[in-house]
């Protein structure tokens, strides 16, 4: 069992020492739940990109800004939201760390 706070720390860390800025760990695989924690340093983008079937996004640590063509949200720690079922970004508004659920096929 993870301790999200200890990754989410680890994590954050290996971000910063990134080139890229980013650092992505899967604390939980049991198909089809896949829950993965990931980390961004400020002004680190992940381009956009395909929808799973159902997915959310819960923020750890920092700020976030989901991007989508439906409209954009600003998310904070403890912030949860249900991706859309659409292409769709994730921009880190200062360091952060979220933990993405999605359930595959």
């Amino acid at each position: 069992m993870d301790d999200l706070n200890v990754t989410a720390e680890e994590h954050l860390a290996a971000a910063r020492a990134s080139a890229h800025g980013r650092s992505a760990h899967l604390v939980l695989q049991e198909p089809p739940l896949r829950q993965t924690v990931i980390a961004l340093t400020e002004g680190t983008a992940l381009d956009e990109h395909n929808a799973p079937p159902a997915a959310s996004l819960l923020v750890l640590r920092g700020g976030v800004r989901l991007t989508a063509a439906s409209g954009d949200v600003e998310m904070a720690a403890g912030a949860l939201h249900a991706i859309p079922q659409e292409r769709h970004g994730l921009l880190a508004l200062s360091d952060a760390v979220v933990l993405l659920t999605a359930v595959n096929d």
